[in-house]
């Protein structure tokens, strides 16, 4: 019998984890179910709006790619420009489409071996990466020009983000340069760019881009030469100065660029080309892809409440792919609230409209599942405190009297037994 007895126990005792990890899965499961019940009650009551926006993931995943950054970078800084390429263009043809450009530009653009060599590597090489560049420029272009515009900037320049980052908010160069603009931190921070935990606007297309333009102007102000402001962006307003006196006091890029950094020899060289390929596209052949976001069709709202971007996507039905490509300034996607500090929420048109439409529904979500999160334990805290006042007591009762001697003051005999003069005045 007691046998029997000895088994049933230690086969209780090995049924009970057992059962522990079922009622822990089940009040998982729970949680689980009562929370998408309550996003769909949620969505449920929405206003509907008739417009629908189609996403093709594809696209999408192509314009977060840092394939083509990564090569076109490689080719600028590897002096891979300079090499002599075979392509069927003839060299008069080019001149004259070159000449046509100069005509209605402030940048000297104008034929010479270097720069007929890095338009036909980019046409033999980097042609499929071309149409899809022009696909994410349907975007970023009218927002670039923007914020050019504004600062009387060359609009040519929008150009120059194509080779900064081939148009990826999300580049970050080996030196830590970061954005559509490519700002180092100092930099970002020097033009008032926000950086914290949650943001970075070095990612913010229309700050990066405000910042980049005042930065030009004032690189203008120093050289007054376009082709000097870029090779003065790329590799520091320094040492283009001493290439300056290291070639005689001559200030034309083309004299000067033995005597500059080799990735700015191969930079301006870069821009130009990548200018001639975006106005002659047609000509060689290049299909620019088509934009399914454009900035002209999206809106922003400002955040009241601390959301994350999975919360948004579940909510208005949106891919966190799309969201992270219009806000990429969120670095852990999510948009925080601060004081005295506003955030953004950039999207579609059709989805502002469904977003202001049930801004209460969504923050009393957002609230829901903050509250889901897992809190400091109220128990441990006053399990601490009855330890802290049972320490006390037991100090006490060691010795239920206590002899007054010479000298003691009531806050002399509390310190001693860990009291406060208060307590000790009740045990009178």
């Amino acid at each position: 019998m007691k046998t029997k007895n000895t088994t049933l126990y230690f086969y209780i005792l090995f049924l009970i984890p057992f059962f522990s990890q079922v009622i822990g899965q089940n009040k998982a499961i729970t949680l689980k179910e009562k929370n998408n019940t309550y996003l769909d009650s949620v969505k449920k009551t929405f206003v509907k709006n008739t417009m629908s926006a189609r996403v093709d993931s594809l696209w999408m995943k192509e314009l977060t790619s840092l394939d083509t950054f990564n090569t076109l970078t490689a080719d600028i800084e590897n002096g891979a420009l300079d090499q002599k390429i075979d392509l069927e263009l003839p060299t008069e043809l080019l001149k004259s489409r070159l000449a046509a450009m100069n005509a209605k530009s402030p940048f000297n653009i104008e034929y010479n071996p270097q720069l007929e060599t890095v338009i036909k590597s980019f046409l033999k090489y980097r042609k499929k990466s071309f149409g899809r560049l022009m696909a994410a420029s349907e975007y970023y272009f009218p927002l670039f020009e923007e914020a050019l515009a504004k600062e009387k900037i060359p609009l040519e320049i929008k150009y120059l983000a194509v080779v900064e980052s081939a148009l990826n908010p999300k580049a970050v160069s080996n030196m830590g340069a970061t954005g559509l603009w490519q700002f180092m931190y100092n930099t970002g921070k020097q033009y008032k760019l926000e950086i914290d935990s949650y943001v970075d606007e070095r990612h913010d297309p229309l700050k990066s881009t405000e910042a980049a333009a005042k930065y030009m102007n004032s690189m203008y102000k120093a050289f007054g030469d376009w082709d000097l402001v870029l090779a003065a962006y790329n590799s520091g307003p320094g040492n283009v100065s001493k290439a300056i006196n290291r070639s005689g006091g001559q200030k034309n890029y083309w004299n000067i660029r033995k005597n500059l950094p080799k990735e700015t020899q191969g930079y301006i060289p870069a821009f130009l080309a990548t200018m001639y390929l975006y106005e002659y596209h047609a000509e060689h052949g290049i299909k620019p892809e088509k934009a399914l976001v454009k900035h002209f069709a999206t809106d922003t709202i400002m955040i009241k409440k601390q959301m994350s971007f999975k919360q948004i996507s579940d909510l208005i039905d949106i891919p966190i792919a799309q969201l992270e490509l219009l806000n990429p300034s969120y670095k852990l996607n999510i948009i925080p609230v601060y004081d005295k500090q506003n955030h953004y929420l950039r999207l579609p048109q059709d989805k502002i409209a469904v977003f202001t439409s049930n801004e209460e529904k969504i923050y009393a979500y957002a609230e829901y599942q903050a509250n889901l999160r897992e809190k400091p334990s109220q128990n441990s805290m006053m399990i601490a405190s009855k330890t802290t006042n049972s320490k006390k007591s037991a100090t006490l009762e060691k010795g239920k009297y206590y002899v007054i001697q010479k000298g003691d003051t009531l806050g002399s005999i509390a310190r001693k037994y860990s009291v406060s003069v208060s307590e000790l005045k009740k045990m009178e």
